[in-house]
C-alpha cells in the first residue's frame, strides 16, 4: 500500500510528540500565547465572556476548523459559553466533553505584586488571574485542539471542547447548554481542567487526583422576625438569641457516615501512602461495613470529616438595625455540601428541624442531583499509564471534591464526568481567586502534554 508522504510526516509529528516529557519548543510556545492572550481579557461577571469567546474561536477558525462547528452560545446576560468541535470519523456516536471556563474571580491592581490582567513570567512562574483557575486548562484544550488539527489527525468519535463563561458565579452557562443545546453535547464521557490534578508534598509530587465526584451545593436562609422596641425595656423574646440557639444547634451536628463507591476508593488507595493510624482508620473505613469508631477519629481531620459525611455550616448573619433597639430582624445562612447519594430533601428536613419552629426557612440554593462517576478500570488504567509518563511512581486516586465545577451538572445529564486537571499544586499555598495566582511553567508545559495524550488515546477509542 502506498503512503503519501503528509501521512508519514503526521505520524512522526505525533509520535514524536506523545514520546516527548513536555511538548515540542513551537507547541509549549503556542500554549503560552493562548494563556497570555485569555489572562489579559478581563472576563469577570461585570466585564463579561464574549472577547474570550471570540479569542478563541479566532484561533479555531484560523486552524482549519469548519465554522458550523464552531459556537458561541449566551446565557444570562453578558456570560457567552463556547462549544467546538473536533469532528470524528463516526460523528453520530456519542463524543467526549473537554471542559474548562474562561470566567474569572475579579483582581484588583492594588491588591497584587503585579498587574493581575497581564501575563508575567518570573522565576519559573505564569503570574496571572486565572493561570490556575482556569485559563490555564482552556489554553491547554485550545493549543491542543489547533495541534491536532494541523497534523491532520481525525479522532474516531467527536470531541467536544466545552467553555463555559459563569463557572465562578451563577452556572447557568454549563446548565443552558445542557437544558437547550444538548445535541451538542452529545457525549457519554467527560474529562473536566477544572478538577483533580497532581498534589505536592514537599515540593514533590505524591498523587494524581481524579476528580469523579464532588458534593452538592445547598444554600438555607434562616429568618427570625419580631415586633422590637427599646432596648431598655428587655423582652425574653429576641431574634437574635432564637437565631444564635438555632445555627447553634445545626453546627453541632453531625451527619451520618456515608462512603459511596468513590470514596471506598480513595479511602484504599490514600491508605497506600499514608502511615501509622490513619492509613489503619482508612482501610477500616473502606470496609463494609466502615469501623465506626474509624471513622470518628478520621473526621477530627476536617478535609476528612467532609469525604465521609455531609456537612452543613453558617456563613453569613445580620441582625438587628439600631445599638438602642430591640431586633426586629435576625437572618443567617446555612451552606449545606451534601454527600452524592444523599437527598437533598432529607437535609432539608435535618435543617428545619433542628432551627425549630421559630425560625423560617427558605431555600434560596436547592441541591442538583449529581451522582458519582464510578471510574472503569480501563479508565483508570489509562490514565495511570499517561500519568505515569510525566509523574512516574505516584498513585492515581479517585476523590471527591468538597466544592463544585460545572462537572456537577454533567453528570446530573448522565455523562460520566472526571476531572484531571494535571496540574500540580501544594494544598498549603493555594492562590486561585486570590493574590498573585500563579501556575508552574513546567507545571503547565507538563499537563499540555498529559491533556494532549488523553485527547489523542480518548478520541481514537471508539468505546
Amino acid at each position: 500500500m502506498r503512503t503519501s508522504l503528509s501521512v508519514v510526516c503526521v505520524t512522526i509529528a505525533l509520535c514524536a510528540h506523545t514520546a516527548a516529557q513536555q511538548p515540542p519548543a513551537a507547541d509549549r510556545a503556542l500554549a503560552r500565547e493562548i494563556l497570555k492572550e485569555l489572562v489579559e481579557i478581563r472576563s469577570t461577571q461585570e466585564d463579561g465572556t464574549m472577547r474570550a469567546a471570540q479569542a478563541v474561536t479566532a484561533r479555531l477558525v484560523a486552524a482549519g476548523f469548519p465554522k458550523e462547528d464552531l459556537q458561541i452560545i449566551t446565557s444570562d446576560g453578558n456570560v457567552a459559553n463556547v462549544v467546538a468541535r473536533f469532528r470524528g470519523r463516526t460523528p453520530e456516536a456519542a463524543g467526549i466533553l473537554l471542559m474548562a471556563h474562561i470566567d474569572v474571580v475579579p483582581a484588583r491592581r492594588e491588591d497584587w505584586s503585579m498587574d493581575p490582567w497581564t501575563l508575567a513570567e518570573r522565576d519559573g512562574w505564569f503570574y496571572g488571574r486565572g493561570s490556575t483557575d482556569n485559563k490555564a486548562g482552556a489554553a491547554m484544550l485550545v493549543a491542543n485542539f489547533v495541534i491536532l488539527k494541523r497534523a491532520g489527525w481525525q479522532p474516531a468519535r467527536n470531541l467536544i471542547l466545552v467553555l463555559s463563561g459563569d463557572e465562578e458565579t451563577a452556572q447557568r452557562g454549563i446548565q443552558t447548554l445542557l437544558d437547550k443545546h444538548r445535541q451538542l453535547l452529545n457525549a457519554d464521557l467527560a474529562f473536566n481542567t477544572d478538577g483533580g490534578g497532581v498534589r505536592l508534598s514537599g515540593g514533590r509530587p505524591v498523587v494524581f487526583e481524579l476528580q469523579a465526584s464532588e458534593k452538592i451545593y445547598a444554600d438555607y436562609q434562616l429568618e427570625v422576625t419580631d415586633v422590637g422596641g427599646h432596648s431598655s425595656l428587655v423582652r425574653p423574646v429576641n431574634p437574635i438569641y432564637t437565631l444564635a440557639a438555632a445555627i447553634t444547634r445545626i453546627g453541632e451536628h453531625q451527619f451520618p457516615l456515608h462512603v459511596n463507591d468513590v470514596t471506598r476508593m480513595f479511602l484504599q488507595r490514600s491508605a497506600a501512602i499514608e502511615s501509622g493510624q490513619t492509613a489503619i482508620d482508612m482501610r477500616a473505613v473502606a470496609e463494609e461495613p466502615p469501623d465506626q469508631a474509624a471513622a470518628a477519629r478520621l473526621s477530627r481531620t476536617p478535609y476528612f470529616n467532609a469525604q465521609l459525611r455531609t456537612t452543613c455550616v453558617a456563613t453569613t448573619v445580620q441582625a438587628g438595625h439600631a445599638n438602642n433597639a430591640l431586633p426586629q430582624l435576625a437572618r443567617a445562612v446555612v451552606n449545606c455540601r451534601i454527600l452524592p447519594g444523599s437527598a437533598g430533601a432529607d437535609v432539608e428536613a435535618v435543617i428545619r428541624r433542628l432551627a425549630g419552629d421559630n425560625v423560617k426557612v427558605t431555600v434560596i440554593e436547592p441541591p442538583v442531583v449529581s451522582p458519582p462517576s464510578t471510574p472503569t478500570s480501563a479508565l483508570l488504567t489509562r490514565v495511570e499509564r499517561l500519568a505515569a509518563k510525566q509523574w512516574p511512581g505516584i498513585p492515581v486516586i479517585p476523590v471527591m471534591a468538597t466544592g463544585a465545577t460545572d462537572g456537577m451538572y454533567t453528570r446530573s445529564s448522565g455523562i460520566a464526568t472526571f476531572g484531571v486537571s494535571a496540574v500540580d499544586s501544594n494544598p498549603d499555598d493555594d492562590r486561585a481567586h486570590g493574590k498573585d495566582e500563579r501556575i508552574g511553567v513546567e507545571s503547565f508545559n507538563k499537563a499540555t502534554q498529559f491533556w494532549f495524550e488523553l485527547m489523542k488515546e480518548s478520541g481514537d477509542d471508539t468505546h
